[in-house]
């Protein structure tokens, strides 16, 4: 014979009710004042003594559309700096944060290294860094060194990125719990196994979210490869600009860059959402 079916009694039907109309009356007060808001800021702004020269400086829509394909070929350049420096940050964030976990007196000096690596890339501005590679690095004159903006200015960015990655990691490893470690050690498998198969995928999971938030940042940093003389979508602007003197090039390009960090960041959130949805489901009794 099977079970009757759950009915909610009328107290709890009560509660979904006034829950659902809560919910409403919030959505309607949300969208209500963000209109209000949105309507108070146009008319601010419009109203503004020197709005018409403004909006014919600044946003100028024919002259936007027209050196719209040429920032967004620069554009093409800053998604290849983007990949490849990602790539590659994931590659040494991991290994410095392998290292600076490692056990044991006679790996001091490797943990010592990545330690200095680490605070010093953390501590030293990104501009600086790409100064500092994009015009030293050529100055040594070696046949095997980039000479490449482009190049260069990923080096920068890996350079610096991969320091704060690699805390993240480093945060993510030691947060599992080192019952695991010695769960997988009673098992017969190896530090390096253990690593592989069982603290790491543990980690990655617990690291997600801020390692997105690093990626969406690493997506607005790219554009700063325009100070070493790359062609990406900010120079294509600058070039634009210093021949009209309009600076609807600008905000074209800030617009693409804005177009390209969105759905990271939606990614994003909706990744940290999931993982806190997770944690207060295993916190339930």
């Amino acid at each position: 014979m099977s079970s009757p079916l759950y009915e909610p009694s009328p107290l709890e039907l009560e509660r979904r009710a006034y829950r659902r109309s809560r919910a409403r009356r919030s959505t309607v007060v949300a969208l209500l004042s963000t209109l209000i808001f949105a309507v108070v800021a146009y008319l601010t702004v419009t109203n503004a003594p020197g709005w018409e020269r403004t909006k014919a400086t600044f946003f100028d829509v024919s002259y936007g559309w027209e050196v719209l394909p040429s920032i967004l070929e620069g554009l093409w350049l800053n998604i290849r700096v983007l990949v490849v420096a990602a790539v590659c940050v994931v590659v040494v964030a991991l290994a410095l944060a392998l290292l600076r976990t490692l056990r044991g007196p006679i790996f001091l000096p490797l943990r010592l290294l990545a330690t200095v690596y680490t605070d010093l890339f953390r501590g030293m501005p990104l501009l600086i860094v790409l100064y500092l590679v994009g015009l030293g690095l050529p100055a040594l004159r070696l046949d095997w060194i980039p000479t490449q903006a482009a190049v260069l200015g990923t080096i920068a960015l890996v350079l610096t990125y991969s320091a704060y990655v690699a805390e993240v990691f480093r945060a993510g490893i030691e947060a599992v719990h080192p019952s695991q470690r010695a769960a997988a050690r009673s098992l017969g498998l190896t530090h390096r196994q253990t690593m592989r198969m069982v603290v790491l995928p543990q980690a990655v999971r617990k690291v997600t979210p801020p390692l997105l938030n690093d990626f969406v940042a690493l997506q607005k940093d790219v554009g700063l490869i325009s100070v070493l003389g790359a062609v990406d979508a900010i120079r294509r602007a600058q070039i634009e600009v210093s021949q009209t003197f309009n600076f609807t090039p600008y905000v074209v390009a800030g617009l693409l860059f804005v177009l390209l960090a969105v759905p990271s960041a939606r990614i994003a959130d909706w990744v940290s959402n999931r993982a806190a949805r997770r944690q207060q489901a295993g916190g339930l009794v």
